[in-house]
């Protein structure tokens, strides 16, 4: 489905979303807000679809080029019920770009998500507070479900140019990681994120595209709690 929203306006939408799920929790409940970047890649993954005049179906092999602009990053909302429970939203800008030789050899001039692959999901989080380091180092696990809001810039050699924003279909992410105490706001953190995204969306010239693609990253960040 094509739109014109901008990402930002994705990250909008997954911090509506936390504030819609604040209202619902207790006011002793802690609200974590978290920022971070960090090293991303995606295996390969299958593309299939129609240009308008032909099909195709190929492996492409991608790219996730993190510290190149746009970069990657994310933003994550979570609102812990209690020690151990927590709920909340997160919207991450994954990007995948096709290699050179998967264009050169597929006919396309330009395959690529890189403003980006917006994943938007909807959390649960489980946490084991004061661990190690004194109390100060936090293990966790989370996973979320939500949808896929890339920026789809493909361009099949000849052919028409597809450079727009579009709901593509449903997501998920797991993640695992700990974070550090500085103080009683502040913490910092590193964790493993995975994300899966089903994608389908149109193609300029009355085609259209698909690809499930995975993404795996390792990320460090920084959070606040109020």
């Amino acid at each position: 489905m094509r739109i014109s929203a901008l990402p930002r306006i994705a990250a909008a939408l997954a911090l509506s979303l936390a504030s819609t799920l604040a209202v619902t929790l207790p006011a002793q409940a802690e609200m974590e807000l978290s920022v971070y970047t960090g090293y991303q890649t995606a295996p390969h993954s299958r593309v299939e679809g129609n240009d308008g005049t032909a099909d195709f179906s190929f492996l492409s092999e991608w790219e996730g080029r993190s510290f190149e602009m746009p970069p990657y990053y994310g933003i994550r909302a979570t609102w812990w019920r209690n020690a151990n429970l927590g709920f909340g939203a997160e919207f991450t800008h994954t990007k995948v770009y096709a290699s050179d030789e998967t264009l050169s050899d597929n006919g396309f001039d330009r395959l690529e998500l890189t403003d980006g692959l917006n994943i938007i999901t909807a959390n649960v989080l489980y946490r084991w507070p004061g661990q190690w380091a004194s109390g100060k180092v936090t293990p966790y696990v989370g996973a979320g479900l939500g949808i896929a809001v890339p920026h789809v810039d493909i361009t099949p050699t000849g052919g028409s140019k597809t450079f727009e924003y579009q709901f593509t279909g449903p997501a998920a992410r797991w993640l695992a990681g700990a974070s550090y105490a500085i103080n009683d706001t502040w913490s910092v953190f590193g964790e493993y994120q995975g994300t899966y995204s089903s994608n389908k969306g149109d193609l300029a010239g009355g085609g259209e595209w698909e690809s499930n693609i995975l993404t795996n990253a390792i990320n460090i960040g920084v959070s606040y709690k109020f």
